[in-house]
């Protein structure tokens, strides 16, 4: 524990108990140290421990990865989970550290013995609690009720090759972005719902935007308005005004406009203009400089699936690590193995989750080298590959920019006309995807063979009950995670084959 006096004492009093009943409860929890990017827990896993930041930032944030919505950025000093003194709910939002943190983990046992020795304390500490909660709920609600839509007072007109709309003045996106509303009304899930692809648009805009003022190409006070509209995308602000549906014909090109429009929108205020106001900054000529559609749009894909990957391995990590546990737990655990689920030969349970944690291993080692082959970017191609209407150099300074700025190592593709049609990264991505599920899906049937009965069926191991299993028969208890699991790496398996139809669909010079 690597607080200063004022320290213990700020967070003594922010808990409502005294410094040696705190110090009393530090001494009972460890540290644990976190490198940026791992989560520190998962929305509606089991809550543990609550936590105190030693070192580093962390982030709250609801919703699964690639949607979510940040709620609190934590630092030095905070407390968090203190839910786990309140009941036994699972987490209702997840932690990610963003930074190397180091956190003091306080375990659930250390606060009910001091409810069985201090009651006095322990109850004055969840007044406070109850208190610090409630105003947690009122930011949150107020979070959310901003992202609602906006009081129509105004609007605009807007017009593109097509002619002239009207827009509410309460929205950053423009016309072109509205036509592809109306043209592709189909799944209901729009840009906004994938948070990763929405920050790698922006990415790519910044640097874009950095590389055409250094060659010259766009004015300092545009490009500056520009990549401070970006940060502001990236720092999670705006997603809503990314409306597109998901499935839209025109190989992204409404995709590409509600970016651009999103982003001169806001960069015009930012300038001291309305919305709107094209002939200070304008969506194409400006925010799309030296861009098209067929290098900005894989670009900022290749980018979002990095992203979301490695929420994905980190989360196959932790999966990984609990396996492993449990093969030590179950180490010297006799049973049978089976072969056509008969009996084999015996073994040890430990091997059997030692096995698992090998197959997690191995999927995640398929998914890394997958997620190498997407860092080599066609950015700069334009439209076919050649680089048309961008200035010498913008290629490989733009790759650099978009490195620097979302910290992802990515590169330059060598053959730019190449890159531009071959949509082999994402089939090998999706293959990996789909072996991983596979893998995953097998464990989930293992569990629930194993876990049958619990009088007439196997029943060697017991998984946690989640919830009552039927409306007939009373006490019956079902494994619901094991089957959703299976069901989500299903979706995966099959969604492989439509990205090997789509990857295969590339026709001449673009996919």
């Amino acid at each position: 524990m690597s607080f200063s006096d004022k320290r213990v004492h700020d967070i003594a009093g922010a808990i409502g108990i005294e410094v040696g009943d705190l110090l009393n409860l530090f001494s009972r929890g460890h540290s644990r140290e976190y490198q940026a990017g791992d989560y520190l827990f998962h929305e509606s896993t089991p809550r543990q421990w609550m936590g105190i930041v030693e070192e580093g930032e962390l982030e709250i944030i609801a919703g699964v990865h690639g949607s979510s919505t940040r709620l609190a950025t934590l630092t030095r000093g905070a407390a968090f989970g203190e839910g786990v003194m309140l009941d036994d709910l699972p987490h209702s939002a997840s932690a990610v550290a963003l930074s190397p943190a180091k956190i003091l983990l306080i375990p659930r046992e250390a606060f009910d013995e001091l409810r069985a020795t201090k009651p006095d304390v322990f109850y004055r500490m969840v007044g406070h609690v109850a208190r610090r909660l409630s105003t947690r709920l009122r930011d949150a609600n107020r979070q959310v009720a901003g992202a609602g839509p906006a009081v129509v007072a105004t609007w605009r007109r807007e017009h593109d090759s097509l002619g002239e709309r009207e827009i509410s003045d309460s929205y950053y996106y423009g016309v072109q972005t509205l036509r592809g509303m109306e043209n592709f009304p189909l799944s209901g899930i729009h840009l906004s719902h994938f948070s990763h692809f929405v920050r790698s648009l922006a990415y790519v805009k910044k640097a874009a935007a950095s590389a055409n003022q250094e060659l010259g190409v766009l004015k300092a006070d545009r490009a500056a308005a520009i990549m401070a509209a970006c940060d502001e995308v990236i720092a999670g602000n705006l997603h809503a005004h990314f409306t597109v549906d998901m499935i839209q014909g025109g190989a992204g090109t409404s995709t590409n406009m509600n970016a651009n429009e999103v982003i001169a929108n806001r960069a015009l205020e930012i300038m001291g203009h309305r919305k709107g106001q094209y002939e200070h900054l304008h969506p194409n000529d400006d925010v799309n400089c030296s861009q098209s559609t067929n290098d900005a749009y894989p670009t900022a894909i290749k980018l979002g699936v990095i992203l979301t990957l490695r929420d994905a391995v980190s989360a196959f990590r932790e999966l990984r690590e609990a396996l492993e546990a449990k093969a030590a737990e179950f180490a010297d655990v006799l049973k049978m193995g089976r072969t056509e689920n008969q009996d084999a030969v015996p073994m040890t349970l430990g091997q059997e989750f030692g096995a698992y944690a090998v197959m997690i291993g191995d999927g995640i080692r398929y998914l890394e080298r997958a997620g190498e082959e997407l860092h080599e970017m066609n950015m700069g191609a334009t439209a076919i590959g050649t680089g048309i209407n961008s200035p010498p150099g913008y290629a490989e300074l733009c790759t650099r920019r978009l490195a620097e700025i979302s910290g992802v190592p990515v590169t330059l593709a060598a053959n730019l006309v190449e890159a531009t049609q071959d949509s082999g990264g994402f089939a090998l991505m999706s293959s990996a995807m789909k072996t991983a599920a596979v893998q995953l899906s097998k464990i989930c049937n293992d569990l629930r063979w194993l876990s049958s009965g619990p009088r007439c069926g196997l029943y060697e191991i017991r998984l946690p009950s989640m919830q009552p299993g039927s409306s007939i028969m009373p006490g019956k208890v079902n494994p619901v995670i094991p089957e959703v699991v299976s069901q989500v790496c299903y979706q995966i398996i099959g969604a492989d084959v439509t990205v090997s139809m789509a990857s295969e669909a590339s026709e001449l010079e673009l996919n």
